[in-house]
């Protein structure tokens, strides 16, 4: 921000996004920040419009910069937990904690000052896990165990949650563009190891449906903390044009008992007997149903099928699709005496996309962005549907039925994969 070294700056933007532009001020202590904005959209609208709007603004902008920068403001302390004075009867609570805006919209427990204090434990409260994006909020101890209490979840969930932030905060994962995104995207969370068991993480039939409590408000308590801690609000901070249900809770074990291959934390150099909770920026599941192939080959067409589309973030921002093979489906895959490499190799070498299904003002946008998969292609050419069969995130999940789901990714993610301390 110049402006902080006394040089006048503006944020530009669209009508649209002016809240968004308004939170990032505030988070570098700039509240007076100015900004111009033009008419949404200027995607996908033909250049000479967006001209037309750029030079509706011009004037608004040079007064912007050469203006006289007022003094900025001190970057914004995040504070502590304060008590609050809020509703006794359950019902009134649920009104008021969505006009304050700390609840996802279903029913949310009041975190009292002892059910906090009952899922800290001995634990220091005031200890940061992480700083998250958009609005630089502190995840200190007591902040998580106050969302995990919105959530309902109970101490054994904690240490779950707090692994998730964690690796939520990891630079690779580009938290601030998951959570400010148009993209409907959020964390996927994925538990590995004995915890998954002594929790009853499902990760078997309707893994990622309804019916299993700490699947709900581990991945819950995680949402809350973003909405709450790090600041993506819906409709302000959040921009996600749609959305989707896993933003209310996202969180599965992978079925390791009935999985044919090493699991997922085992294959990122993590011992069997380690917890981990790996988190990626996902999409809703896309379900793959062949009822039909008996083998590996036959089964990868529809799982190809089903991945490769010219809608898909992962096609032109790469990234790393998620690929949940119902028990059924991977039995079939390694009966044919295919390795987890194998099948991720012959998928990424199935899973494409010819060129001639991309419109020409897409062609000339994924150019800019990729262009060593989109410039100077031969006639008749593809796109793979990540850049490296390696990218691929392959688990077994699920209960009897063959059914197995492809979750695309925000794409300019990496998952990343941490131990739960216990």
């Amino acid at each position: 921000m110049l402006e902080g070294r006394g040089i006048p700056a503006v944020v530009l933007g669209t009508d649209a996004f002016i809240s968004l532009a308004r939170a990032a001020a505030l988070k570098y202590g700039l509240p007076h920040l100015a900004v111009a904005t033009v008419p949404h959209p200027i995607g996908g609208v033909d250049p000479k419009i967006v001209g037309g709007k750029a030079e509706a603004i011009v004037d608004e902008v040079l007064a912007a910069l050469t203006r006289d920068p007022a003094r900025p403001a001190s970057q914004v302390a995040t504070l502590g937990a304060v008590t609050v004075e809020a509703p006794d009867d359950l019902d009134a609570f649920q009104a008021w904690a969505m006009e304050q805006r700390w609840s996802d919209g279903l029913p949310v427990l009041p975190p009292t000052a002892e059910r906090v204090a009952r899922l800290l434990g001995r634990r220091d409260r005031a200890s940061v896990i992480a700083t998250l994006a958009p609005l630089d909020g502190r995840a200190t101890l007591e902040a998580i165990a106050i969302n995990a209490a919105l959530a309902g979840a109970g101490p054994e969930h904690l240490p779950v949650i707090v692994a998730a932030v964690r690796a939520l905060a990891d630079p690779a994962f580009n938290l601030n563009a998951i959570q400010t995104t148009t993209h409907p995207c959020t964390p996927l969370l994925i538990v590995n190891g004995p915890i998954a068991a002594r929790l009853s993480i499902g990760g078997g039939a309707n893994a990622l449906g309804n019916g299993h409590r700490a699947n709900a408000v581990i991945g819950r308590a995680v949402r809350l903390i973003l909405q709450n801690v790090g600041g993506a609000r819906p409709g302000l901070e959040d921009r996600a044009t749609l959305g989707h249900p896993g933003k209310f809770s996202y969180c599965l074990a992978e079925n390791e008992a009935v999985s044919p291959w090493a699991p997922l934390h085992v294959e990122r150099g993590f011992s069997a007997t380690t917890s981990t909770v790996t988190v990626a920026g996902a999409e809703a599941p896309h379900n793959v149903n062949d009822h039909g192939s008996t083998t590996a080959e036959a089964l990868l067409l529809a799982l190809a099928g089903t991945a490769a589309t010219t809608g898909s973030n992962n096609v032109y921002l790469g990234g790393q699709p998620v690929v949940v093979l119902g028990p059924e489906h991977a039995a079939t895959i390694a009966g044919s005496g295919w390795s987890k490499a194998e099948f991720k190799q012959r998928l990424w070498q199935s899973a494409r996309v010819p060129l001639d299904r991309f419109s020409a003002e897409n062609l000339a946008r994924f150019a800019v962005i990729a262009p060593e998969r989109f410039v100077g292609r031969p006639p008749g050419a593809d796109v793979p549907w990540c850049v490296s069969p390696d990218d691929l995130v392959v688990i077994v999940a699920g209960g009897p039925g063959k059914h197995s789901s492809v979750i695309p990714t925000f794409g300019a993610t990496r998952s990343v994969t941490v131990a739960i301390e216990d």
